[in-house]
């Protein structure tokens, strides 16, 4: 079963125009992970923005799971442009290039990285964080921006992040490069299994998933159910298809905006 979903193009020269080309869906609440609730209040005053197709879906989704999945997993093309791409690189690069690249991590969730966090930016890189800021988490986040760079061999494995160090949403800008993120649902005893990387391809056929497409310089925003009811992965190089296309992953740098657990 394939379907496609609608990522959002929104124009990056005016940031007030692009704050008005954006639904108003959510409100941000706590809640714990096992109990997710969410309230989406949607502003109908709002037009509907130009549309592209980003999100392919697998299996047989259960409707209930789809409409809230694409209410909670987002994303917006050309969020910035290409000069605001090569000021936030001119900013986080000669640090990075201090750094090696790693291949084991604390979970085994990334092989080839580095990364850093940031609190204090630039005034022009600040006032594109403040946007990602104001669409993703209603004016909140935490002070400290992750950055993410991957290697071009590096990839991504299948994962659901900690409650512990993050709350309900994440909000990613990538950098360099596009590629193709998969979501596979997933339940809380898979998520406490040693294995449960393992049972998405011993158990396809049981499985539903969708195939997000990160075009570069877009905006992912990944909320709720996305982030904790679902395995999340960047897929390596020699996978990256996206409807029977191989997107060519090189380095990728994600920006990534959080919440308070």
């Amino acid at each position: 079963m394939l379907a496609s979903f609608n990522c959002i193009r929104v124009p990056t020269h005016n940031p007030m125009l692009l704050l008005r080309s954006v639904p108003r869906l959510f409100v941000v609440r706590r809640f714990h992970p096992s109990s997710i609730q969410s309230e989406r209040v949607k502003d109908t005053s709002i037009p509907a923005p130009t549309a592209t197709s980003c999100v392919s879906f697998f299996g047989q989704w259960p409707e209930e799971d789809r409409t809230s999945f694409t209410l909670d997993m987002r994303v917006l093309e050309r969020f910035i442009d290409e000069q605001e791409e090569n000021s936030l690189l001119e900013e986080i690069e000669p640090y990075l290039k201090r750094l090696r690249y790693e291949f084991d991590h604390w979970d085994d969730a990334i092989h080839g990285y580095r990364e850093t966090e940031r609190k204090h930016w630039y005034p022009a890189n600040r006032a594109i964080l403040d946007r990602i800021v104001s669409i993703a988490f209603d004016g909140t986040a935490m002070p400290y921006v992750h950055v993410l760079d991957l290697a071009e061999e590096g990839v991504i494995k299948p994962h659901v992040d900690s409650v512990r160090y993050c709350g309900n949403t994440i909000a990613g800008v990538s950098l360099l490069s596009d590629s193709v993120m998969r979501l596979v649902r997933t339940n809380d005893e898979e998520q406490t299994n040693a294995e449960y990387r393992q049972i998405f391809s011993q158990e396809r056929h049981n499985k539903y998933w969708a195939d997000i497409l990160l075009p570069r310089r877009s905006l992912y925003v990944m909320r709720h159910t996305a982030r904790y009811k679902f395995t999340h992965e960047i897929l390596p190089g020699n996978e990256s298809l996206f409807r029977d296309k191989l997107i060519k992953k090189t380095r990728r740098i994600s920006i990534i905006c959080r919440n308070d657990p």
